[in-house]
């Protein structure tokens, strides 16, 4: 245009007018309607323009024309019009309101071209931005809702059409809600409306609204509709794997989407996986799946723990979505408030939380390799089971296949694997590749030892609740020491088998106590009579609880004689009797009947006291008589008849026992029918069955039901331990006059645990020791600081 001559003012006025009566309708500048200029002079219009530099100025016009009847005319219609159901007709009339506006962006745009003045943003580019803030961005509510609506309705008649991708079940759920229109129409206006859908998608990518106007409500339909799938289909429902359904269902989701986001003419011809924006919507609608269903499991995840390995296709699962979600956090940070909240308080049995930490080492090894999940995630169950004092009783009772629940634990034992804790594991890094090295997850307890090499063994991580072996060979070793004791007819082929699997576990040296145990124990020395004595070594077995106990004189004379045949038999060795323990056969002849049972020794004692005091004829006769270490059948002379009673106090005074003690323990012959109380305190035999002695009810006191312990409790063994201390702090605090609790541990660590004293002792123990000598008056403390009393110094 550079050899045309400055247009006039008529010139520059009638193209003006052509334009403005031509691209903008004669509603929004308030003019009566006129007819259109046709292309060519729209063009030479244009081309006035642009040789007076004044096309911006047009553009600029142009826009604000639009946007302005748009807010006052085209959008109020539109959104009147939009809220009901005839949405593909009422984008329809809005394409048309807006044709003149879109053909002179057009033009423009093709002017500003040419002349090289368009920016990156040409005309129809700011005309979309125009119509998308007055109609999609201010849309009311309601407008909203019926787009929602109508694709809602679009995907039912879709997926419905092609099954829904889950089987029998499922394709019956998707043709009932199925065709979209209910089901219940005649004619059925599902092709009538998918064709509205498809024209409705031509005109949105025509004015290039579809992604504006569509992605919210295809969002908000994809996540409600997962979520209620998720919900509906794998709730509570862990034996087989929802992935393979999911993966269907997605595919032909994106079926449906490529219905939206394609033109028709590229539908026909491409793949939807060969569109970079399918992909797109693919890879989110994947995402927000695994999403969505890790978050189920996730919450589900103590009951899946619980229910392994029936739910091993859910843990499978769970791992496949973790692996593509950053949830980690989430499954630790929900699993150990499940933990707090079903499992880790004093309402659940000791052996049923031990049982939950076996199925979650099973579970979280299979859930993560690395065992990174299993270490932070069961934490608080290791230190909430270090607070329960028979957690080690119930691992070891479950080792040795006594404890009922933890049976898995005898078959685990089987296993050839040696106990290794985490200072093996430090051990067996410093030897690793450094190449092979991998960092910590994120989420890794920072303080620990690297997951590479951390034992996955389950008796080895129940070892680790307490870091040491030695605490539970103490305790299986009084455990079979209490099985030995008590069952006259236990399995030694048993016992044997299961002190060599569990030497391979904990090393010959810490089991050599029990082996010993075993050996000895079948070497029962046999006098002339028949009293029959398990004899203990000291020096292997744990220590016995402590009882006085008087026995009967004939007893007490058979032991003697027993002792000293023993004696000439074993040179310089001798018996020291546990008299309060050990097992007595009686047989009871009363007057009308006889009783065969065995019972303890201090039942037995009880009974003989009354016989040795009876004068009546018939006759209490006792046979194998087993004292702990001993068992036999003295023959006991028969009485003449006559009643005998002994009263509470003096009995108690005979055997030696604690009246209230003597009590619980006389409840078995009252309600065996051997004993009455009357008056209260006083005790006859009864030699004949009374008539209604069957309608008599004794209650029993609870310590009777169960069997006593032979062995001193933890508690007690601790104790005497502790006692080794007491002489070097007494030490300490004469030479040093006081000292805190935490310098009295460290000089205890120097000068005497690293000495011949084996025995160790953390700083919490030690602090409950000094508080325990604080109450016996032993000890002073005041301001931190321990000190002697004035009286000892």
């Amino acid at each position: 245009m550079a050899g045309r001559p400055p247009a006039s003012r008529q010139e520059l006025s009638a193209a003006w007018h052509a334009l403005s009566s031509t691209l903008v309708p004669a509603a929004a500048l308030g003019l009566s309607p006129e007819a259109p200029a046709a292309e060519d002079e729209l063009r030479a219009a244009a081309a006035v323009l642009e040789s007076l530099g004044l096309l911006p100025d047009l553009e600029e016009w142009l826009l604000e024309v639009m946007q302005r009847d748009l807010q006052a005319r085209l959008a109020p219609e539109f959104w009147g019009r939009a809220g009901g159901e005839r949405l593909g007709e009422t984008f329809g009339l809005l394409r048309r309101r807006l044709e003149p506006y879109l053909r002179g962006l057009g033009l423009l745009e093709e002017r500003l071209r040419a002349a090289g003045l368009c920016g990156p943003d040409g005309p129809r580019e700011k005309g979309d931005s125009v119509l998308a803030a007055v109609l999609v961005i201010s849309a009311p509510a309601d407008v909203r809702k019926a787009v929602r609506r109508f694709y809602e309705r679009s995907f039912r008649i879709y997926m419905g059409q092609r099954g829904g991708g889950g089987g029998a079940e499922e394709e019956e759920e998707e043709a009932a809600a199925g065709a979209g229109c209910g089901g219940g129409e005649e004619p059925c206006c599902c092709p009538l409306f998918t064709e509205q859908f498809q024209q409705l998608t031509a005109i949105l990518h025509e004015l290039n609204l579809l992604e504006r106007l569509s992605d919210d409500a295809v969002t908000h339909l994809l996540h409600q509709t997962i979520e209620e799938r998720v919900e509906r289909r794998c709730r509570a429902a862990y034996e087989r794997s929802f992935l393979g359904e999911f993966q269907e269902w997605i595919e032909k989701a994106t079926g449906w989407l490529s219905t939206i986001f394609l033109q028709e003419t590229a539908a026909a011809l491409l793949s939807p996986a060969s569109s970079s924006t399918l992909e797109r919507w693919r890879h989110y609608v994947q995402g927000w799946f695994y999403h969505r269903y890790a978050s189920l499991r996730i919450e589900e995840l103590f009951n899946i723990i619980r229910d392994f390995p029936e739910s091993k296709p859910a843990v499978e699962d769970l791992k496949y979505c973790l692996e593509r979600t950053n949830q980690r956090q989430q499954l630790l940070t929900s699993l150990k408030s499940a933990l707090e909240q079903r499992l880790l308080h004093p309402g659940v049995a000791t052996a049923d939380i031990i049982t939950f930490y076996i199925s979650a080492i099973k579970a979280l090894q299979e859930l993560d390799s690395s065992t990174v999940i299993l270490g932070v995630a069961c934490q608080p169950i290791r230190k909430y089971l270090r607070t329960r004092e028979d957690t080690v009783r119930q691992i070891v009772a479950g080792l040795m296949g006594d404890a009922e629940g933890l049976g898995e634990l005898a078959n685990e034992l089987s296993k050839a694997d040696p106990v290794t804790l985490e200072n093996d594991q430090e051990s067996e890094e410093e030897d690793s590749d450094p190449e092979d090295w991998v960092p910590k997850p994120v989420y890794a307890d920072r303080g620990k030892s690297s997951s590479k090499h951390r034992s996955s063994d389950i008796i080895s991580l129940l070892v680790g609740i307490y870091g040491n072996k030695d605490l539970f060979i103490s305790e299986y070793r009084t455990l079979l020491a209490d099985r030995l004791l008590h069952q006259c007819n236990y399995n030694v082929e048993r016992e044997i088998r299961n002190v060599e699997l569990l030497k391979r576990r904990f090393g010959e040296a810490q089991m050599h106590d029990c082996e010993v145990m075993l050996k000895k124990l079948p070497e029962q020395e046999k006098p002339s009579f028949s009293l029959e004595a398990t004899i203990l070594s000291s020096e292997f077995w744990p220590p016995l609880k402590e009882e006085k106990l008087e026995l009967p004189g004939l007893i007490k004379e058979a032991m003697e004689a027993y002792t000293k045949k023993y004696e000439k038999l074993k040179a310089m060795r001798t018996l020291n009797w546990k008299n309060h323990l050990g097992l007595v056969d009686l047989e009871l002849e009363l007057a009308d009947r006889t009783i065969s049972l065995s019972v303890s020794p201090v039942h037995a004692a009880i009974i003989l006291h009354f016989q040795e005091k009876s004068r009546a004829s018939g006759s209490i006769k006792a046979s194998n008589f087993c004292p702990s270490p001993t068992k036999g059948t003295p023959n006991l002379p028969g009485k003449d008849p006559q009643t005998c009673t002994w009263t509470l106090e003096e009995l108690s005074e005979a055997v030696k026992i604690p009246e209230a003690s003597l009590r619980r323990k006389m409840t078995l012959w009252l309600q065996q029918g051997v004993l009455w109380e009357e008056p209260p305190g006083t005790f006859t035999v009864i030699e004949e069955e009374l008539k209604d002695q069957a309608k008599k009810l004794v209650l029993i006191d609870s310590d009777e039901e169960g069997e006593d312990s032979a062995m001193a409790s933890q508690a007690d063994q601790k104790e005497e331990e502790l006692q080794v201390f007491w002489t070097y702090i007494q030490a300490m605090l004469t030479n040093l006059e006081c000292l805190s609790v935490e310098r009295i541990h460290s000089m205890l660590k120097i000068f005497v645990m690293t000495g011949p004293i084996v025995t160790e002792i953390d700083i919490q123990e030690l602090q409950a020791f000094l508080q325990k000598k604080v109450r016996d008056q032993q000890l002073s403390y005041f301001e931190g600081v321990y000190r002697l009393p004035k009286s000892c110094n």
